[in-house]
């Protein structure tokens, strides 16, 4: 979780946080004065000198609205049309006991001993660790089960491909891992290039993300869903940041859930060292206009 200080430095280091703590200095401001000329009327003898009084009034006001500004760690928004309850949240995706979405690339590569092939550090990675104990044979099994009924587009070669899977599975393809109830969403947004660098396109994740929405549809049971900002760890989306990757997530999940409704909950999990990637305050600006 982020501490004040960073709050603090993300909330004057933005125009949208500036602009918010402007409002909410003026707000403050006036209040402190009305609440003081209020005491005045009643108490018309007191003797406060005028200078002092506005200095303690104009810098309490500062402080009060710095503290209602400071950006917060976590926004949500309840829709009513669709019934739905989106949230922004600044936390570890595997802490979460609900239906979670991983991103994978189109061979549904798993094995993190060859780093260059999947990050032990990266979602999937940890995916690997927290839900098979780092048991790469199980989680194959599982997503080979998944994946019974999907046909591969192609098949590399071992010398055009030097690690890792062979098979490749159409962009959007979601293996949904369905363990004691529980279920993974494993979406494959992004190629995984012959050199072992993972691509993925705008209208690629655009396109990934309703395959997404359509299969938490139609096996999530309405339940809730957590999922990370896909695309900022996996893929190489180079015109895009972390903010403009959580703004489309959050425009085509809402979009979706007004055309046929998606779950009854999502939350965005932001890592922590990702946290000063995204302003808070403008997302809940951006969040409130949808």
């Amino acid at each position: 979780m982020a501490g004040p200080v960073r709050r603090l430095r993300m909330l004057i280091g933005t125009r949208h946080g500036l602009a918010l703590l402007g409002r909410n200095c003026a707000v403050q401001f006036g209040l402190l004065a009305g609440a003081a000329q209020l005491f005045l009327t009643f108490f018309p003898d007191t003797d406060i000198p005028r200078w002092p009084a506005f200095v303690g009034i104009a810098g309490s006001a500062v402080l009060i609205a710095t503290l209602v500004s400071l950006p917060r760690n976590r926004i949500s928004r309840d829709f009513t049309h669709p019934d739905v309850t989106v949230t922004v949240e600044v936390g570890d995706l595997f802490t979460y006991p609900c239906h979670l979405v991983v991103g994978f690339s189109d061979t549904f590569d798993t094995d993190t001993r060859h780093e260059a092939l999947v990050n032990r550090r990266s979602v999937q990675g940890q995916f690997l660790r927290h839900m098979y104990a780092g048991d790469v044979a199980v989680l194959d099994a599982r997503l080979s089960e998944a994946l019974a009924d999907v046909s591969p587009v192609g098949t590399e070669t071992r010398t055009a491909k030097r690690v890792g899977k062979l098979d490749r599975y159409p962009i959007g393809t979601v293996a949904v891992i369905d363990d004691s109830g529980r279920k993974y969403f494993c979406t494959a947004y992004g190629r995984m290039n012959n050199d072992l660098v993972v691509s993925c396109g705008t209208e690629q994740l655009w396109n990934s993300l309703a395959d997404l929405w359509d299969a938490i549809r139609r096996h999530g049971h309405r339940d809730e869903v957590a999922m990370p900002i896909t695309g900022s760890d996996l893929a190489r989306i180079n015109n895009m940041d972390h903010a403009s990757l959580l703004k489309m997530i959050l425009l085509s999940f809402v979009a979706h859930s007004r055309a046929q409704g998606v779950c009854g909950s999502l939350t965005v999990v932001v890592h922590p060292r990702d946290y000063h990637r995204i302003d808070m305050v403008e997302l809940g600006v951006f969040l409130r206009s949808l």
